[in-house]
Formats: structure tokens, sequence, C-alpha cells
């Protein structure tokens, strides 16, 4: 057996799976690379390791399982930064699938792309959930739909994986000649390669975490996760990477990061969302449904978030309902079904706000924030669609880093306490000694006391 010719398996014309194993062995490494497209060929520092076959060119796709040496990149011949610069781009796909926050983030690429190529097709892979966020952008040509939750569906794995079949032909079919890749995983990678554009860009490789030792206590507050570049091997997919000078930086700036190489402008970021008439229309259906009157001023609460150390408590987010139902405002708490019970619990500690938790989509949420005076947020994707509209809002902040990923250039926004452990970057409650002390400490009346000041600013 030659020991250049790695196992594969080939997806033919008619969906069938045959698998062809030239070699038993498989290294960690290679089930980190994710599929090949055809076309593409990857080598070692000596040697030709892989090329597609004959049948995979013409009809399919492989994935190699068993590889001799480490792969530098997978990369087409290109002529350096100057080259992309003055390069004409017809054909651009966006990759940034999820989640809602990162999405909001990328939204300042979108612009600058279409300002640098106004007559280009520029779509966007996103998931079904978050594409409302984006269809209506004027920058914006198609959304592509990749219906990611389906593969956790009891029996609809099967027609996830037809369907997902089906959307790399459709990429395929596309022919762009661009791809960013925004997300940096062995799926969005995966997307990029079976485009068989000339040009993808991606993060580079992970850099190292500088470690942080608090003074006030023996625990290492040495975050075990969090961005750090292009993960799972990735970055071989990439044409061309994106440096990673620091992570001392804001998602969008980092983000940004892109625009040199393709020449984009430094115009300030726009984080403009744009939503249909449809979805302005159902959210205020909704709060008319809740007897919630069109004149009425409106303060949106939500108190969901995906990490549990994200979480402020019931009590404080009880505390501001009641303290802005006093006042005359009414009060809808907002959230995915995820959120209902502590929406529930909190509406049952503040008589008269309205809970409108299960019944909203990303875009439905972002209309009730537009139509409200003031939001009131953990750190949560709902905090960077009222950054994005220009809301006045409120977010409070304990384990993450507000300079990193808090509401873009509005400081004053964030609501923390100043804790020698904080930020921790820790996602579960059972990771923290202080009893989530960063998140109880912060009060109702500190929020409130916030709101007011920010509500008096904007008027």
């Amino acid at each position: 057996m030659d020991e250049k010719t790695p196992g594969r398996i080939l997806k033919s014309e008619t969906g069938r799976l045959i698998a062809s194993l030239s070699r038993t062995v498989a290294t960690p490494l290679c089930r980190r690379v994710g599929w090949i497209t055809r076309g593409v060929r990857l080598y070692t520092e000596r040697w030709l390791l892989w090329a597609p076959s004959r049948l995979a060119r013409v009809s399919g796709f492989e994935l190699p399982l068993a590889m001799n040496g480490q792969i530098q990149n997978a990369r087409i011949k290109n002529g350096g930064t100057s080259a992309l610069q003055s390069a004409g781009f017809s054909r651009i796909l966006l990759i940034k699938p999820s989640a809602l926050g990162d999405v909001v983030h990328t939204i300042p690429v979108l612009v600058k792309l279409r300002a640098r190529y106004p007559r280009a097709r520029i779509d966007w892979l996103i998931t079904p959930e978050n594409a409302e966020i984006v269809r209506c952008h004027p920058a914006l040509s198609n959304v592509v739909l990749f219906a990611r939750r389906d593969f956790s569906k009891r029996g609809r794995r099967w027609r996830a994986m037809v369907a997902f079949f089906d959307l790399l032909k459709q990429i395929r079919r596309a022919k762009y000649d661009l791809v960013i890749d925004m997300h940096g995983q062995m799926r969005s990678a995966l997307f990029a390669l079976v485009s068989g554009a000339r040009v993808r860009i991606g993060f580079d490789r992970p850099i190292k975490r500088a470690l942080t030792v608090s003074a006030e206590h023996d625990l290492k507050n040495v975050p075990s996760h969090g961005w750090r570049g292009a993960r799972e091997g990735s970055w071989i997919a990439y044409t061309h990477r994106i440096p990673i000078p620091t992570l001392d930086v804001h998602a969008i700036d980092r983000y940004l990061w892109v625009a040199p190489l393709l020449g984009l402008d430094d115009d300030p970021p726009d984080l403009t969302i744009h939503l249909s008439s449809e979805t302005t229309f159902k959210a205020r259906r909704l709060l008319e449904e809740h007897r919630v009157a069109a004149s009425k001023p409106l303060v949106v609460l939500v108190p969901g978030t995906i990490w549990e150390t994200k979480h402020w408590t019931i009590e404080g987010f009880a505390g501001v309902a009641r303290a802005f139902l006093h006042d005359g405002f009414a009060v809808a708490l907002a959230g995915t079904k995820r959120d209902q019970q502590r929406c529930r619990q909190i509406a049952a500690a503040a008589p008269g706000a309205c809970d409108l938790s299960g019944k909203t989509t990303p875009a439905e949420l972002a209309a009730l924030i537009q139509r409200a005076e003031v939001a009131v947020t953990n750190d949560s994707g709902s905090m960077h669609l009222a950054a994005s509209l220009g809301k006045p809002m409120v977010s409070i902040f304990g384990p993450t880093n507000p300079v990193h990923i808090g509401p873009y250039q509005r400081p004053e926004s964030v609501v923390r306490v100043d804790l020698p452990c904080s930020p921790c970057n820790y996602r579960r409650l059972s990771q923290c000694p202080f009893d989530h002390a960063c998140m109880k400490q912060v009060t109702s009346t500190m929020v409130v006391e916030r709101v007011h000041k920010i509500l008096a600013t904007t008027k």
C-alpha cells in the first residue's frame, strides 16, 4: 500500500457513501481536519501528501482519514495581500452562522464589503433563527441557510444530513470567488473548502493566552476557554489567514482585521440592523395583545443568557421591573423558550409586568427593543441587538470582559462590580468559588440609577 495515499470517503452524485479505506490508522490530527473539497491538494514540507481522485473531482468530496506528516496549509497559489487588494471579486460568501451577538458583530464587515465591491453578489451563510436579523440589510444579496439545530432533533437527523449535502452542492454551484470565514470551526472551514473559491480568508491558528493571577486570593484566574483564533484545525482551509496581533480587543474590531487584506475602508463600523415591516408589525401586535398601549413608554427586560454565570439575579430584575412600573412605564419580559422559567419568576415578583418569553424570534425581539425607551439585559445577544439599534440600554456584566464583548464603544451602558476575580470567563456556577459574587453584588438600585442617568442624557 502506498504510504502517501490516505483513506477517504467519497460522496457520489447519487448521494450514497462509498467507503474506500486504503489505510486503517487515523491520527488525532487527521480526524480534526474535516472535509477536503475536490481540486485542493495537501502538501507536507517534503512531498505531495494527497490529491483528489478522478472520481472525487467529477462527482464528490473526499475526507482524509490518515495522513503521514503534519499539514502546513491547504493553499492555492496567490499573489499575497497586494494582489487581494487589487482583485475584483464578483461572488462573495460570508460565513458566520451563529451566535446572535457574533452575527451582529459581523455586520460591519458586510457593510465594508459592499462599499468595496458595490456590484458583487454578497451572500451570508447563517442559521435560520438568525437569518431575519440580516435578511433585509441593503448590503446583502442573499442568505444561505444552514439548519444546524436539525442535527440535534430526534427523527430529523437523516433529513438533516441529506439537507446538509444539498447545502454543500448549493455552495459549490454558486461558484464563489471569495469566501470569508468569520466562524473559524471545522464545519465552517468545510463550507469554505467546498465552495472551490480561489480566495478563502479566515483567522490564523490560536495564539497563547497570557496568565492572570489575582493578588487577593490564591485562585489562579486562568480561563481555560475563550476565543484565541481559528479552532479545530480550520485554519488549514484558508488561502489567506488573518493575523492575530492581540486578544485585548473588542470582537467587532477583531472581525475588522480582515479589512487590510482586502483593502476595505477604515470608516467607523456600521452596526445597524434593518428589520422588515412585517417583523415590526408582529412585535407591535404582540404588545397590543398584552394590552401595552402604543403611547405608553416601554422598558424591555431580557434576563436570559446561555452561560449560567452570566445570569443576573431574579430579584435584581424584579426590582428593576417594580421600579419602572411604579414610574408609569410598561415593562415587558422577553427571551427564548429557554428563559421562560426565569421570566415567570420575575413576572410573579413584579405584578404588572407582561411576560413575552418564548413568543418572539430574534428579529421580533429586536423590534420590541426598537419600540422600547430602554433595554436591560445580561451579557447576551439581546444586548448587541440594542446596541446595533442605537437604543438606550444597560447590561450587567460579571464573568466576562465588557472591553472585549460589551456594547461597542458604550462603556456607560455597563454595570458591574470591580472584583479581583472578575472577569474569569467561567461558564458554570460550579466553577465559581465565590458564590457568584460578581453578579449578586449588583443591586437593582445600581441598575435603575444607571438607566435614569442614561435616559437623562438622551433626551
